[in-house]
This record gives structure tokens, C-alpha cells and sequence, in this order.
């Protein structure tokens, strides 16, 4: 009995075994087999004219009060102590639009419908942690939109590309109607988060540069979504932050602990097309230290004002300081050093994707201050 036992144990063992070696060696052929729609694209219906202008359609926006996620406000912890966060920087009057990151992994459709019961649930923790550091602003506003869905970024299919458009289309309206409602006196402030960066950098180019409206624009978070810097940036009309007081530029990191193993990233990014038309290969990307607001540099822990450490369902948090340093690397991504303790959302390979903001949330929101008051000054 005891000798059957043991052959049980070793046949269990040697299927974990076998199945831990196909998830390393399939592991991208998996996840697509898990999330990537097998239905036939549906085209969504048009939204009407003035679909945005019905504040049901904003997770954030002026008048909606103590239910707005981006207006959360975390502690500060340190030493093992929880203290109250102390004064906000106050810069002048801003307005922020915030386009949220993907919510919505269900592989039976290929956008998200509106009112989708767990995607609005992920969202609006997203911009409870995303959009808070931001929350100095007169005006936050992050529109409800039918974003694709995580399967979509897994494929290079036309449904995956038209689901793309489809989602893009919502976010194009819902900027429209920010655009004429935010004061046109104040400087406006960009921010996305994955799809929502690359939603906002369409935008850039689309709607923003060489327009008047970029001259409005006190600074760009397009964060968690590669930006080549010579396959790309030239067509969106604003440089990148050179120097931490600069305004009317852009900032953008991906972030990696080390070991970083980057390849679920940078084999996409490699064979993917720039705005120019030409393949990205392997230019490099983008990278802000979002430690010294500067483009590429060295910074260490001491810099870093406060992490937001979540908690495991990450609806709350504390701030912890001088946890986290960073560094651009010679590719262009934001290395982070060992791995800090940020909960059970870590991607594959060191991957930080999901916590590129939170981990240095007091520095952004110092770095927005920042910048909003020197384009105040400049006029």
C-alpha cells in the first residue's frame, strides 16, 4: 500500500513537472489560447452626438462628488507608523482627462460593453490608484469607454485591430466634449495607462499636435505603453520632459524589477509599426524617470516620496517612502531594482505594468504641480 502511495506521489509530481515546463515553453501560446477572442468582430453601434455630455458615461468628472475614485487620498506609513498624509503641493487650477487601462479580459467579445459589472469594478480601482496622484486638480475626468479587451493586445488579427478603432472612437468623443467643457484659461494635463496610453498618444497625433490645443497642455503621462523614440514621438507634436520644470512635454516608463526578463514586451514592440509607417525593430523607447523628472537617469530609493502600497484587493493603501529607486536602461525601460512587495499582480519577467504609478505616486504628483505652475508662469 505505502509503495502504491508513493508511486501515486511520483506520478503527480512528474505531471506537475511536465506542466511546468509547457507553461515556460507554450506560456504565450497559452495565454492566448485563455484570452483571445474566437468570435467574429461586432461592430459597435455609434454613440450619439452628445453620448458624453450625460455624466453617467464618467467615472470621474466635475459634481460628482465623494463617489469620484480619483479623488482618494492615501495615508503615509513609515517606520511601521500610519501618519496622516501631509499638505498636498497646491499648484494653480488644471484640469486632468484620464483614460483608464484595460478592465476587461472576458475572450467572448472583443469590447467591453458599457456597464460591464467587473470591468467597471477593475476600473475604477484602477483610477482610484492611478488618477489620485493627480487629484490636485480643479477639474479630474476619466470617461467610461468600450475599451478592447485584454485578448485584443494579444493578437495582430484585424478583429483585434478593429476593436482597437472601435475603443479609440469612444475615447476620441469623450475628449471632445472635455476639451470644450475644461477651462480654456487653464493648462490641461494628459494621462492614460496602457491601452489608455495608447489610446492617448493617438489622440496626440490625431487631435493634439499642431494644434491649438497643445498649447494648453501643461504635460502628457502617457505610462505603461512603449513609445519608440524615433518611430513615434516625432509624429506627437511635443518632446519629451528634458528637465523636471519643463512643461508642454511628455512622460512615459514601464517598469521592471531585476532580473528583468522584458520579452513579453519587447517581441511585439520589435515587429510592431511606428506612427511613421516603418517597423520600431529595435529603437529605442521612451524612458522618464519619474524619481528626477527627467529623460533616462539614475535615481535611488531616498528620492522616492512615497509608494502606494496596496492592499491585497488593491481598494486601499498606504504610502511608504524611500522603498523604491530607479533607472532608465540603454532600451529604454525603467528598472526598479529588486523586487519590491507590491502584492500578487506582478506580470511575468519582473513586469511592474500594473503598478507603474503607484509606485511613485508622490513623485508624480509632485511632478505635475510642477509642471503646472511653470506653464502658469510662462503666461
Amino acid at each position: 500500500m505505502a509503495k502504491k502511495f508513493l508511486y501515486v506521489v511520483a506520478i503527480i509530481i512528474v505531471l506537475i513537472l511536465v506542466a511546468l515546463i509547457a507553461l515556460n515553453i507554450w506560456s504565450k501560446e497559452l495565454t492566448k489560447l485563455a484570452f483571445v477572442p474566437t468570435v467574429d468582430f461586432v461592430e459597435q453601434s455609434a454613440l450619439e452626438e452628445n453620448a458624453y455630455h450625460d455624466p453617467a458615461l464618467w467615472y470621474s468628472r466635475p459634481g460628482i462628488g465623494t463617489s469620484d475614485p480619483a479623488r482618494w487620498q492615501p495615508a503615509i506609513r513609515n517606520q511601521g507608523r500610519t501618519l496622516p498624509t501631509p499638505a498636498d503641493p497646491k499648484p494653480a487650477d488644471f484640469a486632468v482627462f484620464f483614460v483608464h487601462p484595460t478592465s476587461f479580459i472576458d475572450r467572448t467579445k472583443w469590447n467591453a460593453p458599457f456597464g460591464e459589472p467587473e470591468a467597471e469594478r477593475i476600473a475604477k480601482l484602477y483610477i482610484r490608484g492611478m488618477a489620485s496622484p493627480f487629484n490636485q486638480a480643479e477639474e479630474i475626468w476619466a470617461p467610461h469607454y468600450r475599451q478592447a479587451t485584454m485578448g485584443a493586445f494579444l493578437t495582430d488579427s484585424a478583429e483585434a485591430e478593429m476593436a482597437m478603432n472601435a475603443a479609440y472612437d469612444d475615447v476620441l468623443q469623450a475628449f471632445e466634449y472635455f476639451i470644450t467643457s475644461a477651462d480654456a484659461d487653464s493648462p490641461i494635463v494628459l494621462v492614460g495607462h496602457s491601452q489608455g496610453s495608447l489610446h492617448l498618444l493617438r489622440l496626440l497625433k490625431d487631435r493634439v499636435a499642431d494644434t491649438d490645443i497643445s498649447d494648453r497642455v501643461a504635460a502628457v503621462y502617457a505610462v505603461g505603453w512603449p513609445i519608440s523614440i524615433e518611430h513615434d514621438l516625432p509624429a506627437l507634436g511635443l518632446p519629451m520632459c528634458a528637465t523636471a520644470d519643463q512643461y508642454g512635454c511628455i512622460l512615459s516608463w514601464s517598469s521592471f524589477a531585476e532580473p528583468a526578463d522584458p520579452s513579453a514586451v519587447m517581441d511585439p514592440y520589435s515587429q510592431s509599426i511606428g506612427f511613421d509607417g516603418t517597423m520600431r525593430a529595435s529603437s529605442k523607447i521612451a524612458c522618464t524617470n519619474p524619481l528626477t523628472g527627467t529623460f533616462n537617469g539614475v535615481a535611488k530609493a531616498a528620492s522616492n516620496r512615497g509608494t502606494l502600497v496596496p492592499d491585497g484587493d488593491l481598494s486601499k493603501g498606504d504610502l511608504v517612502p524611500n522603498s523604491v529607486p530607479a533607472r532608465c536602461d540603454e532600451r529604454g525601460l525603467l528598472l526598479i531594482g529588486d523586487p519590491p512587495e507590491m502584492g500578487s499582480y506582478v506580470l511575468p519577467g519582473n513586469n511592474y505594468h500594473v503598478y507603474d504609478i503607484p509606485l511613485f505616486w508622490r513623485n508624480t504628483q509632485y511632478d505635475v504641480a510642477t509642471r503646472v505652475d511653470a506653464w502658469t508662469a510662462a503666461r
